[in-house]
């Protein structure tokens, strides 16, 4: 089954270790199209830096009545039991969530061609990082930041209109999570249009999205089991 077929789930999170997360944002799809997009505020679990909330925008005293992140376990867990998780440069968005979870329930392992109901995975990965994709994909002197890489990729206007549909008003930009899921998720649709790029497994797509020869090297050698 060639990836984009497969239900993916994009997510960013705003906040830092110290902070915990104080925003998520999910963006599920399939075929190239949004199906679900979720998202809220989150009560800190630590001290909030006025440099980080110059970045994201969230204020500590506007948080202090919200859930805590620490209460989303089964939503994270039944995304990770029905499709991989995606991420621009998704190391960050591993950290945070096995900061507040090591493990997930046990999963199928996308990273296999044919995963089983429950091949008994914990790990919150291995994960689809357009981060590390699109470098492998585009000329080697075009963007990786999210926002730069939006604008080139022309997808501006799109992520507008989504978040128009989806984003909180206030919450329409940049380092807002669901915005920057949305914009995420836009760019792996795009992929999924680019020539020698949609035709390929999941598996493929999964070891192409890691840097780490070790990890590459053990994604082939499942293969063989």
């Amino acid at each position: 089954m060639p990836w984009p077929d497969q239900l993916i789930h994009f997510i960013d999170f705003e906040g830092s270790i110290a902070s915990g997360i104080l925003e998520y944002g999910v963006v599920s799809l399939r075929a190239g199209m949004v199906i679900a997009t979720t998202g809220r505020t989150c009560r800190p679990a630590g001290r909030v830096r006025p440099e980080d909330v110059a970045v994201h925008g969230l204020e500590p005293a506007d948080l202090a009545a919200c859930a805590p992140f620490a209460d989303e376990f089964e939503r994270f867990a039944a995304l990770r039991t029905s499709g991989p998780l995606a991420a621009h440069f998704a190391q960050a968005e591993n950290s945070l969530l096995k900061a507040v979870w090591p493990y997930a329930r046990a999963a199928p392992d996308f990273s296999r061609e044919t995963p089983a109901a429950t091949d008994g995975a914990t790990a919150w990965g291995p994960w689809i990082d357009t981060g590390r994709l699109y470098p492998q994909a585009r000329a080697a002197d075009a963007p990786v930041k999210l926002a730069a890489l939006v604008a080139a990729e022309g997808l501006q206007d799109t992520l507008d209109a989504l978040a128009a549909a989806h984003c909180p008003p206030a919450r329409r930009r940049y380092h807002a999570a669901l915005y920057d899921a949305l914009a995420g998720a836009l760019l792996l649709a795009r992929l999924a249009e680019t020539p020698g790029w949609g035709d390929k497994s999941l598996r493929w797509l999964l070891e192409h999205s890691t840097l780490d020869p070790a990890r590459r090297e053990a994604l082939r050698q499942d293969e063989l089991f």
